[in-house]
């Protein structure tokens, strides 16, 4: 009888450990020659965890708690393949290359000019940062193309960007340099929409402070202020990177502190989910209510970076979540912060263009928030926003952060109108040419008629300037004598509401309504002063040359002395004024 009992407490202590068993599974996986294959992605069943193989040697290990379990893994290029394993024994797993992979390993064509719209239009800056190549419009003939357009959002990345590279006494990579979001970080010239209206729309012709041949057309697009008192409840998904490469000052733990920042302005009907992507993807923090400010504050805290970048996956896992939890009627938007360095599983900004402009259609939106230097991915993150249906935010400080995610939270993240663009139809009895001045990505887009113009998202409060310079025709030069009005242009605001299939429209007149410079207002004054800032940092051969010191001379005349951002614009002319004016003279010598 005892021997019997004794038994019996054995096979119960033996089910006990096997039940606390930790296993560790091991292996690697490879291609049909052999070859190590890295960042293959391992999707481990039992777990519901996705883990990468690594970098070098394509060989990965997982911690279980079952002696067997099933894995799933896939690679871009590869066959997927779900198999059964013991996971106490070392395991090689060969992958069998697509049809498709095996074409595209074939020698191709160094040069192409049919499709401009590839990863190819890419440039390397400042060590491994990547920004689209930007090619300035051109003047326009306003008898053969009368017609033009552009995308309306409420992007201010590339001013925070070419700040951090001044402050550092670098010299900005031209690329990152996009002058409509210099000019619109500013908001300037709001004008509120009256009574129902969701736009207002005007303009305002005046001379060209630098080229006296010349005019300028400002045209400025106001976007209603959403009561704060009715603001929908958000559905928020805090999407952050915490791979390796973001273990740094100004990185993980600023986002650390600016998400922080935004947690404590939650409400009760606000929810707030977290995934995190470093070496695999998980749900950190599932949805929780803005009343539980405690709890959401202390899984930011214990936030760490590790491991590598799969940011595919973990977009997909967001998009998935954020869905899961929507909120009809109600703000529903994924937060993505990272440095944009993704190294694992879909990387190109077309592959990633095709992922985002899928899950657009959920109604969930996407904003980007770009954190970093030296590896800094611009050019990812701006197709992330483009098309999420989106925005994108560069912080280069807490200041920066929290003006972002506090200060104008409403902009950054209620939008009032989706895919907004302006059309504009020349009168060309009055205009001879018109440049658009910024915008510059759009060219390619505009040029090719089988592309449509894609519209941007308009924060609530926001304000889109865009600035055309014109050459004017000699009824023009004799009807601004006259101090009379004509039709310079048509223009047409297209949008559509909360991603409706439903288009929108506001038509305006753009009169003849010519003001000396010194009589315009002095949010245009100062808009000017930026432009010329812009042009002069980018080297633009539209641009002749001027002085920093005549630049500061305008902003100076038209600040708004109570603004600390127009204030800190001032500084950073004459930080670049020490930059680039160096350069000359070591040049000269």
């Amino acid at each position: 009888m005892l021997f019997k009992k004794s038994i019996a407490y054995f096979l119960i202590i033996l089910c006990i450990n096997n039940a606390q068993a930790q296993y560790y599974l091991r292996g690697e996986i490879k291609d049909e020659k052999n070859k190590p294959l890295p960042h293959a992605k391992i999707f481990v069943h039992g777990e519901k965890r996705i883990y990468y193989s690594e970098s070098n040697t394509g060989s990965f290990g997982i911690d279980e708690k079952r002696l067997y379990d099933s894995l799933t893994i896939s690679l871009e290029g590869y066959e997927t393949q779900t198999i059964r394993v013991k996971t106490d024994a070392w395991l090689v797993v060969k992958l069998k290359a697509t049809d498709d992979a095996n074409s595209k390993r074939q020698p191709k064509l160094i040069s192409i000019t049919k499709d401009q719209n590839r990863d190819a239009f890419r440039s390397l800056a400042a060590g491994d940062e990547t920004y689209f190549q930007l090619i300035e419009n051109d003047c326009i003939d306003a008898k053969n193309f009368p017609n033009t357009g552009f995308s309306l959002n409420v992007n201010k990345a590339s001013y925070s960007n070419v700040r951090r590279f001044i402050n550092m006494q670098n010299e900005v990579p031209t690329d990152a340099i996009r002058t409509e979001e210099l000019i619109n970080y500013f908001n300037l010239g709001y004008h509120k929409p009256g009574g129902d209206s969701l736009f207002s729309v005007y303009s305002q012709l005046s001379s060209c402070p630098w080229n006296a041949q010349n005019k300028l057309l400002y045209v400025n697009v106001s976007a209603k202020k959403i009561d704060l008192e009715n603001v929908p409840p958000g559905n928020f998904v805090f999407l952050i990177d915490v791979s390796g490469s973001m273990d740094m000052p100004n990185r993980l733990p600023m986002l650390k502190a600016a998400f922080q920042l935004f947690v404590k302005n939650l409400r009760p009907i606000d929810t707030v989910s977290i995934v995190t992507y470093g070496g695999y993807v998980q749900i950190w923090l599932q949805p929780t209510s803005g009343e539980n400010q405690k709890k959401i504050l202390e899984s930011i805290e214990a936030l760490e970076a590790y491991g590598d970048t799969p940011g595919e996956s973990a977009i997909r896992v967001a998009y998935q979540l954020a869905k899961k939890t929507f909120i009809k009627g109600g703000n529903n938007r994924v937060i993505l912060a990272t440095d944009g360095d993704f190294n694992v599983g879909e990387t190109s900004e077309k592959a990633l263009d095709e992922i985002i402009s899928k899950q657009r259609l959920s109604g969930v939106y996407l904003t980007c928030l770009g954190v970093g230097m030296g590896n800094l991915k611009d050019s990812k993150l701006q197709t992330l926003a483009k098309n999420g249906n989106g925005n994108y935010a560069y912080l280069d400080d807490i200041q920066e952060a929290e003006r972002v995610l506090v200060k104008e939270l409403t902009q950054t993240f209620y939008a009032v109108a989706d895919d907004a663009f302006m059309n504009v139809n020349f009168n060309s009895s009055l205009v001879k040419t018109y440049r658009l001045i910024g915008f510059d990505n759009k060219k390619e887009a505009l040029a090719d008629n089988k592309n449509l113009l894609e519209g941007g998202e308009i924060g609530s409060g926001s304000n889109v300037l865009a600035i055309f310079e014109i050459v004017p025709t000699d009824s023009l030069i004799k009807i601004n004598k006259e101090k009379s009005n004509q039709h310079l242009a048509e223009m047409e605001l297209r949008y559509s509401i909360n991603s409706a299939h439903t288009n929108h429209s506001l038509r305006y007149i753009a009169q003849s309504n010519y003001l000396s410079f010194d009589s315009i207002d002095n949010p245009l004054k100062f808009a000017t002063a930026i432009t010329m800032f812009s042009l002069k940092l980018k080297q633009s051969k539209y641009f002749p040359y001027k002085s920093w010191g005549s630049i500061k001379k305008l902003a100076l005349a038209s600040l708004d002395e109570p603004n600390l951002l127009q204030k800190g614009f001032i500084t950073l002319i004459d930080k670049a004024a020490k930059i680039y004016g160096n350069k000359r003279k070591k040049k000269n010598d």
